[in-house]
């Protein structure tokens, strides 16, 4: 049984809570696959009039905004031991040369690094608690965080359904095509950044100076 099946399952309001949830968990920062679970939703609620895609789209959104938001109140907290203690744990989403593509990609793009980082998997997990770490403005973050939350979760939400409406009769055949598709996507950006975050690793120093970094506007 994939999501889609399972997520036929359970009642609408379940799966409202089941979206704004994960997606909050993994923009906090842990990781979780968050776009999946609101493809295959988006695509549900395209094929079951029950399901409300306005309702689901502003779960998403509130999760994804809630999330990112607690997640940079516990980096800001934290600071650069939680980083040592998340690469721990989570060595293949927080070690060594994930942390370096991410610092550079906040030292380079600031603000602009947490709104797009909203679209690219490994980003998302990190934007808000190294947002906090790295000691950005609470307002710029904010203004990132809102806009891209809402383009992202929204934004994926109405598409997904909107395709799904289209092509619905297509779709109850071919269902499980949308969620292979998501993973081909996700599994093709996740390889690049890895590649991106090994060369970044190579190319950083190897001391790290103990004072936060300064982020650019």
């Amino acid at each position: 049984m994939h999501v889609q099946e399972w997520l036929e399952t359970i009642p609408a309001v379940s799966i409202y809570l089941l979206v704004g949830v994960v997606i909050g968990l993994e923009s906090l920062g842990i990781p979780l696959p968050g776009e999946i679970v609101l493809v295959s939703s988006a695509l549900l609620a395209s094929q079951h009039g029950e399901i409300d895609p306005y309702v689901l789209g502003a779960c998403a959104t509130a999760g994804a905004i809630i999330g990112d938001s607690i997640g940079y109140a516990i980096g800001r907290k934290g600071g650069r031991p939680l980083l040592a203690r998340l690469g721990g744990k989570f060595p293949k989403h927080f070690g060594d040369a994930q942390i370096a593509m991410a610092e550079r990609s906040f030292e380079k793009w600031g603000m602009w690094a947490v709104f797009f980082g909203r679209f690219v998997a490994l980003l998302r997990i990190f934007a808000g608690p190294l947002a906090g770490v790295l000691r950005m403005p609470y307002w710029k973050f904010l203004i990132a965080n809102v806009f891209g939350g809402i383009l992202w979760a929204g934004g994926t939400t109405a598409v997904i359904y909107s395709v799904g409406v289209v092509a619905e009769a297509w779709l109850k055949r071919f269902s499980w095509l949308g969620l292979v598709l998501a993973v081909l996507i996700g599994a093709t950006s996740m390889l690049l950044l890895k590649n991106r975050a090994k060369k970044a690793a190579a190319d950083a120093p190897v001391a790290r100076e103990p004072e936060p970094v300064a982020v650019a506007d």
